[in-house]
C-alpha cells in the first residue's frame, strides 16, 4: 500500500518545539517533493513549507519563517519538519504531501510549492494534530 504518514504532533506550550515526520511506505520519496500543510478548525489549509526532490530547495511560509526547517533523509525515506519557538496560532493538524517530480524534471532547476493543489493527484498523510497552548 503507498501511503504517507505523520508522526510527531502532540500538546506543547508556547515557546516549545516539535519535530514532525512524514514517512512514505510503499514508494521511494527520492522522485518527490514534499510539502507540509496544516489547517486549523474552521481555516483553510494552508502551505507551510516544501522541500524539493534532492533537498537543495526549501521554502516557507512568511508565518513560520525563522522558526520552522524542513529536511529530508531519502535513504531513510523520512521528511521532517522541525517546530520551533511554536504559538498558539500553529495549532493545527499537519499533513505532509508528496508530488512526483520525475525524470521530466531534470531538465529544470529544483524547485518545490506550498500550493495544495499541484499534489492534488500525488500522495498525502491522514495528518498528526499539533496543539500549542499559552
Amino acid at each position: 500500500q503507498l501511503q504517507l504518514v505523520e508522526s510527531g504532533g502532540g500538546l506543547v506550550q508556547s515557546g516549545g518545539s516539535l519535530r514532525l515526520s512524514c514517512a512514505a511506505s510503499g514508494f521511494t520519496l527520492d522522485d518527490f517533493a514534499i510539502g507540509w500543510f496544516r489547517q486549523a478548525p474552521g481555516k483553510e489549509r494552508e502551505g507551510v513549507s516544501c522541500i524539493s526532490r534532492g533537498g537543495s530547495v526549501t521554502k516557507f511560509a512568511d508565518s513560520v519563517k525563522g522558526r520552522f526547517t524542513i529536511s529530508r533523509d531519502n535513504a531513510k525515506n523520512m521528511v521532517y519538519l522541525q517546530m520551533n519557538t511554536l504559538k498558539p496560532e500553529d495549532t493545527a493538524v499537519y499533513y505532509c504531501a508528496a508530488s512526483f517530480h520525475g525524470p521530466a524534471w531534470d531538465t529544470v532547476p529544483p524547485t518545490c510549492t506550498m500550493t495544495a493543489l499541484e499534489y492534488e493527484d500525488d500522495y498525502w498523510g491522514q495528518g498528526t494534530q499539533v496543539t500549542v497552548s499559552t
